[in-house]
C-alpha cells in the first residue's frame, strides 16, 4: 500500500514530536498528530490518514477504545492500526492483533527505523 498520511496518536508529547520527525524527515509522510483518543477519532475522519499509530495507554480514552471508535466510523473502518506500546509481552500483542490491529511497535521506537517497521507490517501492494 501506498502511504502518503500518517495520523500519531500519543498523549506524550516527546513520543508525538520524535515521530513526527521520523515519519516526515525518514519516512517523508505528511504526519497528523492527536494528543487523545477523543482528537483522534475527529482528526482521523477528516484528515483520512493511510495508517494510524496509536498509543495504547492513554488518559480518558485508551487505545484500544480509541481503536474501537475509529473502527465504528465509516471514514478510517478499513484503514490499518498499528499500536505503540511500551508493554509488548506475548499475551498484549496477541489481543491486540484479535481486534484486528495491523501490528504493533514497541516503545520507546527508533526514529531511523520507525517508517521501516511500519512498512514491515502493511501489506505491500
Amino acid at each position: 500500500m501506498t502511504i502518503r498520511k500518517v495520523l500519531l496518536v500519543d498523549d506524550e508529547e516527546d513520543i508525538r514530536t520524535v515521530g513526527h520527525l521520523s515519519l516526515k524527515r525518514v519516512g517523508g509522510w505528511q504526519t497528523v498528530l492527536a494528543a487523545s483518543g477523543a482528537e483522534a477519532v475527529a482528526l482521523a475522519a477528516a484528515e483520512k490518514p493511510d495508517v494510524i499509530l496509536l498509543d495504547v495507554m492513554m488518559p480518558g480514552m485508551d487505545g484500544p477504545t480509541t481503536f474501537g471508535q475509529l473502527r465504528a466510523q465509516e471514514a478510517t473502518a478499513h484503514t490499518p492500526i498499528i499500536f505503540m506500546t511500551a508493554k509488548i509481552q506475548k499475551q498484549e500483542v496477541a489481543r491486540y492483533l484479535e481486534l484486528g490491529a495491523a501490528g504493533v511497535i514497541s516503545k520507546p521506537f527508533d526514529p531511523m527505523t520507525l517508517p521501516t517497521e511500519i512498512r514491515k507490517l502493511l501489506p505491500s501492494t
